[in-house]
């Protein structure tokens, strides 16, 4: 799901960049996408596959997640309409999604056990929020879609393939993963 959204974020940060930078990025995107796809059901991931056993924690995709989507897209659906209708700074949609996007892995990260996804969550806030203050400082709209669209979607192809690799032999025990 995260190599999923990683891959929408590049190519709509694409969109805004010249296009001998634009194309080789897509293309570069969608064969990562298409690479970690191969990767997790040739390797099945270095991460412990989620515990849905009754006495497990919470880590299914269950009622918490589906709350936190629900919320997720209320919070990305009433930002948008400000952004754009009371602000109007159309170019603030993608950053204000990305720090949306970015605040739900904080979340995550508690429900699932998981707290290296904090960083994860930590690192695409961050890309959010510095499109959002470029986006109101009037920067130019490549500026934006690499800090809100780039950004972010590098970050979680990269965590996709950080969580999808087996560790090599030999290396430190207890690495955090994204």
């Amino acid at each position: 799901m995260g190599a999923g959204f990683g891959l929408v974020f590049v190519q709509v940060g694409a969109f805004a960049l010249p296009t001998a930078v634009a194309v080789p990025l897509r293309v570069v995107s969608v064969v990562a996408f298409l690479a970690l796809i191969g990767a997790g059901k040739w390797w099945g991931g270095r991460e412990a596959p989620l515990d849905r056993s009754e006495g497990g924690p919470k880590t299914s995709l269950g009622p918490n997640y589906q709350f936190l989507v629900g919320s997720e897209g209320a919070a990305a659906s009433l930002g948008i309409m400000v952004v754009n209708r009371l602000l109007h700074t159309p170019a603030a949609t993608v950053p204000w999604i990305a720090t949306v996007v970015g605040a739900h892995f904080f979340v995550l990260a508690v429900l699932w056990h998981r707290p290296s996804l904090h960083v994860l969550g930590g690192a695409i806030t961050a890309c959010g929020v510095t499109g959002l203050a470029l986006a109101f400082g009037g920067a130019p709209e490549a500026a934006v879609a690499t800090a809100a669209g780039i950004g972010p979607g590098m970050l979680l192809i990269g965590s996709v393939w950080w969580s999808s690799v087996p560790p090599q032999r030999g290396s430190a025990a207890g690495r955090t993963t994204i």
